[in-house]
């Protein structure tokens, strides 16, 4: 029996999790230890019953999370080592204070309703989309781990225990066509049967919907064509309510100028490290003592800190890529290419999946192109296309990352689209499985692509 484990993506995030959980129970650790230190050391002093309570609250408090996950993490271990992954239809719900996520049943008839257990900087990034898939293995009635489509990134859930906001939160899924849509390809074999619970149990609430009809996509054969990414991402595309102030153009002016190179260089970090050291230094000119002293001699280590790391990541890693993309963006000669704007679930960054410029909707991808995120927190699509589909120019080739891969700028109606990762041919060999996170293949797909290669196979004997 094949189990979820097995997947080499499922156990390297497993590892991640479980030592993420380490670590923070070891910086649990190192602040118990500066607590005694600070009480050992400087036991007579007015401040030190503060600093050493703060400290073990502090203390307290990250052992209590570092627990939890590992609590997690081996949770995660018994449900992924004793089932597989099963992969499902999947809308995104936020009910008051719940996230929460909606999987439609192997039957299609059930939406499960589950509650999501993960901090938000986690979660948000693998939220399913308007057209999402999630991987799913645990019991429904019980929980499990939730994963975006490849198993990278895992996510415990359970199920939403009240019955009425079991109901609200299926019926904000009403207007999804969740239980009208294609069933995805499943990653590990047939769907598995889904549980069946007792009423007095939290369990997968039934919704008064005529049966679902299996939509056929715009090409059926499960490659990554032209017409199957557009029309993915078509269904996949986020309504643009609004607009973002135009950026100024790097080909004109200084890149600093510019506000997503500014951001990518680390700009703002250094200058908050910068504006707590001046705070700091104009709190010392005041001369405290006691208590007030030691507090302020912590504020005034912990701005230097951040300033000496906010300004290594910039000199190290920003100001290079931020060099890099303005060659790319004022290269003179620029190259057009078809593109397909899709989201990846693992790690939700917008993707440029790209097509020769002059061609039919059967072309395969020349490459793919990962792109930073130009809007806010919570609006994350603000300045990207707002058409899923079209054509961008490719400017760059002149610079290569380590791995030897070229840096690209694709500009859109004369500005720049920043690139997060260097310009991914299609032969690369990361690129079937960033093409199958991107658009998971439907099990009607699979199907026919399996009796065309037996038909092949039976017609070459």
């Amino acid at each position: 029996m094949a189990r979820a484990l097995d997947l080499p993506e499922t156990a390297v995030a497993l590892g991640r999790y479980g030592r993420r959980a380490v670590r923070v129970m070891a910086a649990a650790g190192v602040l118990f230890a500066l607590a005694g230190g600070v009480a050992l050391v400087w036991p007579e002093e007015t401040w030190t019953d503060d600093l050493t309570g703060a400290f073990s609250v502090i203390a307290v408090l990250t052992l209590g999370a570092g627990l939890g996950s590992r609590i997690l993490a081996w949770r995660m271990r018994r449900a992924l080592g004793s089932g597989a992954w099963s992969a499902h239809p999947a809308v995104s719900v936020r009910s008051m204070r719940t996230e929460a996520v909606v999987l439609r049943s192997p039957a299609g008839e059930e939406l499960w309703p589950l509650e999501v257990i993960a901090m938000r900087q986690r979660y948000e990034p693998v939220r399913p989309g308007a057209d999402g898939v999630m991987w799913w293995c645990g019991d429904p009635a019980r929980g499990g781990v939730l994963a975006p489509p490849g198993g990278g990134v895992l996510i415990w859930a359970r199920p939403v225990r009240q019955r009425r906001a079991r109901q609200r939160i299926v019926g904000l899924t009403g207007g999804t066509g969740i239980l009208g849509r294609a069933t995805p390809a499943q990653p590990q074999g047939p769907v598995p049967v889904p549980v069946q619970v007792p009423t007095s149990k939290p369990n997968p609430v039934p919704t008064p919907v005529p049966t679902p009809v299996q939509r056929a996509e715009a090409d059926a054969s499960g490659a990554p064509t032209y017409a199957r990414l557009a029309d993915h991402a078509v269904r996949q595309a986020v309504p643009h309510t609004r607009s973002r102030r135009p950026e100024a153009d790097v080909a004109e002016v200084p890149w600093w100028r510019v506000r997503s190179l500014r951001r990518t260089a680390g700009i703002g970090q250094v200058i908050g490290a910068l504006v707590l050291c001046a705070a700091a230094g104009a709190a010392a000119l005041v001369r405290p003592a006691g208590g007030s002293l030691m507090k302020l001699y912590l504020v005034a280590i912990v701005a230097l800190a951040a300033l000496a790391y906010s300004g290594y990541r910039m000199l190290t890693a920003g100001l290079p890529a931020v060099r890099m993309m303005t060659r790319a963006a004022r290269s003179p000669v620029p190259v057009p290419r078809r593109y397909v704007l899709l989201h990846d679930p693992q790690g939700g960054h917008p993707v440029l999946v790209l097509f020769p410029a002059h061609g039919g909707d059967d072309d395969l991808p020349v490459g793919s192109l990962a792109l930073l995120t130009p809007g806010t927190p919570k609006q994350p699509w603000l300045g990207l296309p707002a058409q899923p589909t079209g054509t961008v120019e490719l400017r760059g080739w002149r610079d290569h990352s380590a791995g030897g891969l070229p840096v690209v700028v694709p500009r859109f109606k004369g500005l720049g689209l920043w690139p997060a990762e260097p310009y991914r041919p299609a032969g690369e060999a990361d690129t079937a499985a960033l093409l199958a996170r991107l658009a998971p293949p439907m099990a009607s797909q699979v199907s026919q692509s399996s009796q065309a290669s037996q038909g092949s196979q039976g017609s070459q004997g």
